[in-house]
């Protein structure tokens, strides 16, 4: 038996999609990709329905609210708090109607720490990122808040096997020292990897299985690995050579990799075989056993769906779903040279 908790061939997205109708947005999940179904996001909802809004909304005593230069802080929780709240709550209240008898794992997602720091500002006015006090506080918030919001999915779903999903596009900036101040004159000191690690490492809720996405360039292996993820969600127009030493560490190690290989807005879409070639080839080139392709890697959308139209939504993720199970049926040689691993 697979140690990780969808089948082989399996597909999935990473989260956001387009309009304003959760309801067919998740029967569109359930139907297009039955093995790894999730959660969909509806950013065109407006506030509290994008990704940093959504998660602030599971901030224990630490309410948010809008102003113009973006979310901040708040003294108490505020009509942009209970919005996002409502949100995610009717979403909970559709999927357990939409998932009745549904057993398996189910994906959802949230913005992780340091991408949260990075975009809400303290109530005086500088971001979070600029605190470590303040970033250890929204980390201990934020992993009461994610073990609740997993405790609920789990009660409208008694059959789900959880996987949460951590966001951080934000990342390599904060490692870099690149993210800006609020006053955009500036630049915020750089984070040290192992503090970055051990804020990650404490949002993880116990019980779930946990992969990391991240769509930028310079994607920090040894942070995300150090940190406990099961899995690395990644583009894969990112993967290159010189990664390809701790890509191999990685999956020797038993890290998931979920693969972006459809682009997330309106294009012609390729051939299954096409789609699936860039997984193929780094197993190939890195010799590891063919059989375990399918079960160690999913394929997904590059990104989010937000800015596709709705019918390309569907159609992406139906491609992604035909070639997964090209990891898994080809016959052609993937696995290349045995290099012993």
């Amino acid at each position: 038996m697979s140690e990780f908790p969808w089948n082989a061939a399996s597909a999935t997205g990473v989260g956001s999609h387009p309009g304003d109708d959760h309801v067919e947005a998740l029967r569109m999940v359930f139907g297009e990709l039955p093995d790894l179904p999730y959660l969909p996001e509806l950013p065109d909802r407006g506030v509290g329905a994008d990704m940093v809004g959504r998660t602030a909304s599971l901030l224990v005593e630490l309410p948010v609210e809008v102003q113009p230069s973006g979310w901040r802080f708040a003294d108490r929780p505020g009509r942009d708090f209970r919005r996002a709240r409502d949100h995610l709550t009717r979403d909970l209240d559709v999927l357990e109607e939409v998932a009745q008898g549904y057993e398996g794992p189910f994906k959802i997602q949230v913005c992780g720490p340091w991408t949260l720091a990075g975009a809400i500002e303290l109530r005086y006015g500088d971001k979070t990122l600029a605190d470590p006090g303040a970033v250890r506080d929204l980390t201990d918030s934020l992993a009461e808040g994610l073990a609740a919001h997993v405790a609920a999915v789990r009660a409208r779903v008694p059959g789900a096997q959880v996987v949460v999903q951590v966001d951080e596009p934000g990342l390599p900036g904060v490692l870099a020292g690149t993210v800006p101040t609020a006053s955009g004159f500036g630049r915020l000191a750089a984070v040290e990897a192992p503090v970055a690690a051990e804020r990650l490492r404490a949002v993880l809720p116990s019980g779930a299985f946990t992969i990391v996405h991240c769509c930028a360039p310079d994607l920090p292996f040894g942070v995300l690995r150090t940190a406990g993820f099961g899995g690395i969600s990644l583009d894969a127009r990112f993967l290159r050579r010189r990664d390809e030493d701790r890509l191999g560490e990685a999956i020797e190690a038993g890290t998931a990799f979920f693969l972006g290989v459809v682009p997330g807005t309106d294009t012609k879409l390729a051939d299954v075989g096409v789609i699936a070639r860039p997984a193929v080839e780094l197993w190939r080139r890195l010799g590891f056993d063919p059989s375990r392709l399918a079960e160690q890697v999913v394929l997904t959308p590059s990104c989010g769906l937000a800015g596709a139209s709705p019918a390309y939504a569907r159609a992406a993720l139906a491609r992604c779903r035909e070639a997964a199970r090209v990891l898994r049926d080809d016959p052609d040689d993937r696995g290349g040279e045995d290099r012993g691993r």
